[in-house]
């Protein structure tokens, strides 16, 4: 509900100046959501650097779920964007791409995991990467709105519960 002025005003800038870059909410809440796929991206790169399988996985979830104070500002950013995503096909189809990478990213360390046995459950890996895309995504609302609850240690022991269940011991 913020207007372009209290932004612009939070950030420490004249009221308009930010109308050069981002004429409308809608243009500053996809160039935030751009950001932060990007750096999430990078991160993501450095985490899982010579790693592989589920270990890699793991440490690609890391960097998406909200557990520092980055990635809970991240979280906190892109619930609006996908608010007005629901009403705006680009934005719809901006995030629709993010996920198909996010997607490819994750079948991608499912496979290498499958290769080393890592892997045991019937389950394909379209369903896992539904449930897990569902988890993280699905963190960054309750971390945002139950951060006493969904603490990072939380969430950690959810993710590493979920992929221990990709492998259950024999």
């Amino acid at each position: 509900a913020a207007t372009m002025s209290a932004i612009a005003t939070e950030a420490g800038f004249a009221n308009g100046a930010l109308r050069p870059y981002f004429a409308t909410k809608e243009d500053l809440l996809t160039a935030a959501f751009d950001h932060i796929y990007v750096q999430t991206g990078s991160r993501t790169i450095r985490a899982t650097e010579g790693q592989h399988g589920i270990a890699a996985l793991r440490s690609w979830c890391l960097e998406i779920l909200p557990l520092d104070d980055t990635t809970r500002d991240e979280a906190r950013l892109v619930i609006p964007f996908w608010q007005v995503a629901l009403t705006d096909d680009g934005l719809a189809e901006r995030h629709e791409r993010a996920m198909c990478e996010w997607r490819a990213q994750i079948r991608h360390y499912l496979t290498e995991a499958r290769e080393a046995g890592e892997i045991s459950t019937d389950l394909s890996d379209d369903q896992i990467i539904g449930h897990l895309l569902a988890a993280l995504l699905g963190t960054q609302i309750t971390a945002s709105l139950l951060p006493s609850l969904e603490t990072p240690q939380t969430l950690l022991n959810q993710l590493d519960g979920y992929l221990a269940l990709l492998s259950p011991p024999l």
